[in-house]
Order: C-alpha cells, then structure tokens, then sequence
C-alpha cells in the first residue's frame, strides 16, 4: 500500500496546537491532543467581480485590504502612471497622485499610510525613489541603496518595510530594511529574480515565482527578519503575479503568466500555509501583471493585462472557504 508521503509528497506534520490557516485537505498530527486531524471546507472559497478601477494599467503597486486597498502607478503601458486610486470595497477614486511616474513599481502598507518604492520608467531607467502615503498625498523621502525595478514588498505602513530582489541590470538578490527614515541593506535572497509575488512584514515575509528574461521559476524564500530560506516551490512557475497575505505562513499567489515564447496569462491560484502550496479556486479571468492587496482571508487582485497589448479594468475579490477541524480516526 503507499505511504501518505508517497500519495501527496509530503510526510503528516506534527505540530503542538491545530494550524491557524490550514487548507482544505490538509492533514497534521496534533501532539498535544495526540491524535491526527484534517480539514474539511464547508463551503467553497472564490474570486467575485468587484468595482472597475478608473485607469486599467500594468505593473503597478498595491496595499491595503478587500474593502480599503490602494493602487499605485504603472505602465498603460505607456507614458508611465502616477496614478492613485482608493478602493471601499465596491468603487475606486481617483486621489492624488505619485511624484515620480513609473511602473515595475513595488510598495506596502495600508490605504492611509504606505511606502512605495523602485520601479522604472521603461528599462533601462530604474529607480530607487521612494515615496510616502499619509491617506492625502505622497511625500518624497530617502531613496533605495539599490535603484530597480520589478522588486518584491512588503510591510505594515510606512514606516515599516522591506524591499527585496528586482533588476538593475542584472538581477539581484538585494534586500533592504526600511524604519520610516532611510534604508538598511540586510541579507539577500538565495535567488535574484524579477516579477514575483510578494506579502508579508518587514520580519516576516515571503517572495514567490517570477523569474529571469524568457524563463520562470517556482521558488519560494520566506524572511525571518534576518535571513532568506529556501521552500517549497508554487506546484506552477509564473511570474508577473500578484500577491496576499499578512506574513510568511499565510500567502496567495494570485494569476500570472508564462514567460515568452508562449506568455501565456494565468488564472491559477495557490495559497500557502507556511510549508506548502495548495491550488484553491480560479480567478474568473486569465490575469498578470496586476496589484494584489489583503488576506487569505480577504483578499483582491486590481486590473493587470488579459491579452497583450491590452489592460483590464477589472477587480475580482477574494473569499477564503469556510472549513472545519475533523479529527481522523480509522475505520
């Protein structure tokens, strides 16, 4: 008979106290309980069309949540944006906009307080600008030690941040610390890339997908604060994704695309549960290079481009399923 690892790639973890986001389908000894458990979804989690934005465009920043997000420049693909829009949940508005326009911009935060920094205004240019959000208007600051684009986020508000890998050219691993008045270079990632997903805080993050020019990877490195280590990969290669999630036990890798010659967009969804990548349920439209903002729980994903050349307006939203805690017993 095969073992469960030999069925799903995986031994049964062993774990103190129940998972705080399992998925459906996922198994774990509970050693305190002393017994094996699963989840089981109760209802099933989606993607449901939320409100348009007001300038579809590509590569562009995200923070904030399902029901108070904001968006950040961007390509249309061209001139570069500095567009801003403030999502409530069900319609986008127009607020001021950025200082420096550009796209392959990163950022993170909250919709009334957010950092938002690289980027490039069409290769080679690359920017280290950075610029602060207050909930009004965006403030010039300190830039990156490292100008690029295409980089990872993420962080709390804008005085906490973290801003890793990207292209200057080449690609790097370079990793800065942000504490709300200059940046401080901390431990690279293992593998410089441009285009992954990203989410989490400036101690505890994660980075995912992406890839160099006519190629992507799966990999996944999670931040501990101090140091980047290598994880399962996402079970598809993309990049050009869009990323969720409050830290680095608890991510959705949202879309994507094939990397030339197919660049082909994806709908695909994964969600991650602090050791591996499990698909959940589709986006309603093909999608890359969109911003992503939220949770596992609550998450959404904010225009990004459908079929090349053109952008979409589009917002889709995410609800995680509802699920119980069964404990496994034999027959």
């Amino acid at each position: 008979m095969a073992s469960y690892k030999e069925i799903f790639g995986t031994n049964i973890e062993v774990l103190a106290s129940d998972p705080a986001n399992p998925v459906q389908g996922q198994v774990w000894y509970n050693s305190t309980d002393n017994v094996v458990k699963g989840v089981a979804a109760t209802t099933t989690g989606a993607w449901a069309t939320g409100g348009n934005v007001n300038t579809g465009r590509i590569f562009l920043g995200g923070s904030g949540g399902q029901t108070a997000g904001l968006i950040f420049g961007g390509g249309l693909p061209a001139p570069m944006s500095t567009n801003t829009e403030s999502y409530d949940g069900t319609s986008w508005t127009e607020v001021n906009d950025l200082n420096q326009a550009r796209q392959a911009i990163a950022g993170a935060g909250t919709q009334t307080s957010t950092l938002a920094f690289m980027g490039n205004a069409a290769n080679p240019t690359q920017y280290g600008n950075t610029e602060s959000w207050n909930g009004t208007s965006w403030t010039e600051t300190t830039d990156l030690n490292t100008a690029r684009s295409q980089g990872g986020g993420a962080g709390t508000d804008n005085t906490s941040a973290l801003a890793f890998s990207g292209f200057i050219p080449p690609f790097t691993g370079a990793t800065e610390s942000w504490n709300g008045s200059s940046w401080t270079e901390v431990n690279d990632m293992n593998t410089g890339r441009e285009n992954m997903g990203s989410n989490g805080t400036q101690t505890s993050a994660l980075g995912y997908g992406g890839g160099p020019v006519n190629a992507t990877i799966g990999n996944t490195e999670s931040w501990n604060g101090t140091s980047w280590t290598e994880l399962n990969d996402l079970n598809s290669t993309r990049s050009n994704l869009g990323g969720a999630g409050a830290d680095n036990t608890a991510s959705l890798a949202i879309g994507g695309s094939l990397n030339p010659p197919t660049g082909a967009k994806l709908a695909i969804v994964e969600q991650w549960n602090g050791t591996s990548w499990t698909e959940v349920a589709d986006l309603n439209q093909d999608k890359d290079a969109g911003a992503g903002g939220g949770t596992v729980a609550s998450a959404f994903i904010a225009t990004g481009r459908n079929i090349e050349p053109s952008t979409t307006t589009n917002t889709e939203e995410w609800t995680k399923p509802s699920f119980t805690v069964k404990t496994i017993t034999s027959s």
